[in-house]
């Protein structure tokens, strides 16, 4: 009995207005919920200081050098996402405190130049800055994280984390002589492995069979024209008119392109069967089971929860926590294995507790690895298929991927509450984040059906 009067006294402690209740910046504490499955999943701010967003757009990703974008310059890619971040909510550019794009391969002064010019073009006024990172894979992702943690430390209440990659105009090369030191540090050396000899490394040394990358690789591209088809994702999608130019004649032809264009509805085992490994004569890596080389933007509005409700604005996601973890170069893949489950944790949170998972698919080998790894339902992860159908266009992944998440959720409402965006990054690391359905964080409930009866005030009922 006493058991159950304590877990009243914490469950009335959530309901009891503070002090200062008539400000909602500090209407709810960061007391524990100690009642039910959630046990462990706390706030750790004040209800009005969550950092949410209600805004996530990506351009359609297309084939590079070959596919719709292969004529367009990269800030012509960046420029209609961050227009439509704020065209869509009437958000008053001048109230944005900082935009920071994720980017990979571009030189980076020049880089930040085009993005600099990109946000001229979407109507940003000279008074907001932007600013480029760059950590390889999860650039797009650390974007957002970077601009959730400035808000979250009161640099500005209104952020724009995004990502651009065009890999037809920067392919992926290394640019001047390498230090011979290298030859001194194993795991320096390791950082220059192509990230395919990475791939085979993890196939061969944790058993991931030819079979599965290619089953692996069918599945994305089947979940990814069902998506396509059944249209989920138009609400993420912002249509880009560009040009094509014709290699023989060099006449331009006016279009829109408003569909990833790398999606395969046909893929097979055995066509996929056929392909020769790349980058090991007895390989199994080959480019049917590899990420695409893409072409894409994708930008994401985040801003303070009290800004966004005096604003009026509806809230996608609440962004949770972020972590960027360090693992063996040579089997980089495995980054989002030891990612996830530091961010899970940092979030108070079970990896039972997370709905979906946007895993970045680099190479179906360590998508593979991970899944098992993990132990994780083929279900919960990358629902609308990965970038081995949808593409990777590296700097741009991470907010592609919070994007889809988030529109995912939101279609599935109450049965979704948590979800997981990661993916490997170049040299050995791994990055994830974990974010909450933008209108399931005030119930007190739980994603996780509760079948037991016997304890009394379970906040997943």
């Amino acid at each position: 009995m006493e058991k159950a009067i304590n877990r009243q006294r914490v469950l009335l402690d959530h309901l009891r207005p503070s002090p200062s209740s008539h400000n909602f910046e500090s209407a709810l504490s960061a007391s524990a919920c100690l009642a039910g499955d959630s046990a462990a999943y706390q706030r750790t701010s004040a209800f009005g200081d969550d950092v949410v967003i209600v805004a996530a757009y990506r351009t359609p990703l297309c084939k590079s050098k070959r596919g719709g974008f292969k004529d367009t310059h990269a800030d012509d890619l960046l420029a209609p996402v961050l227009k439509a971040l704020i065209e869509k909510t009437n958000v008053d550019p001048r109230e944005v405190g900082d935009i920071v794009v994720g980017s990979v391969l571009a030189p980076g002064s020049q880089r930040a130049s085009e993005c600099r010019m990109a946000a001229f073009y979407a109507g940003f006024p000279e008074t907001v800055p932007i600013r480029t990172v760059n950590r390889q894979c999860s650039s797009g992702l650390q974007a957002v994280a970077d601009v959730a943690a400035s808000i979250k430390a009161g640099f500005y209440e209104i952020g724009i984390g995004a990502g651009l990659e065009s890999m037809t105009i920067n392919p992926m090369a290394w640019d001047g002589d390498v230090n011979p030191k290298v030859k001194d540090f194993q795991k320096a050396q390791d950082c220059l492995l192509p990230m395919g000899v990475t791939s085979e490394n993890v196939a061969h040394r944790f058993g991931v069979t030819r079979q599965e990358q290619d089953q692996a690789a069918v599945d994305s591209h089947r979940k990814a024209a069902a998506a396509t088809t059944s249209g989920r994702f138009k609400d993420e999608i912002i249509p880009v008119p560009t040009k094509i130019v014709d290699p023989k004649t060099g006449d331009e032809k006016p279009i829109v392109i408003s569909v990833d264009d790398g999606i395969r509805p046909n893929t097979s085992l055995t066509e996929l069967g056929k392909l020769k490994p790349v980058f090991k004569k007895d390989g199994t890596t080959t480019a049917g089971n590899s990420s695409q080389v893409s072409d894409g933007a994708g930008a994401v509005l985040l801003m303070k929860r009290s800004v966004a409700m005096h604003k009026g604005l509806p809230i996608l996601g609440v962004f949770r926590t972020f972590a960027a973890v360090g693992v063996d170069p040579a089997i980089m893949g495995i980054g989002p294995a030891v990612a996830i489950p530091a961010a899970v944790k940092a979030a108070g949170l079970e990896l039972e507790d997370i709905d979906l998972f946007e895993i970045n698919e680099a190479f179906a080998s360590q998508f593979v690895y991970c899944r098992k790894k993990l132990e994780l339902d083929s279900y919960r992860i990358n629902v609308n298929g990965g970038a081995m159908a949808i593409g990777h266009p590296l700097g741009a992944t991470g907010a592609r991927c919070v994007a889809t998440l988030l529109h995912e959720m939101k279609r599935r409402g109450r049965d979704c509450r948590f979800g997981v965006v990661s993916m490997c990054i170049g040299t050995g690391m791994g990055a994830a984040a974990v974010f909450e359905r933008g209108d399931g964080c005030d119930e007190l409930c739980n994603g996780r059906k509760v079948e037991s009866n016997n304890l009394l005030s379970k906040d997943s009922r």
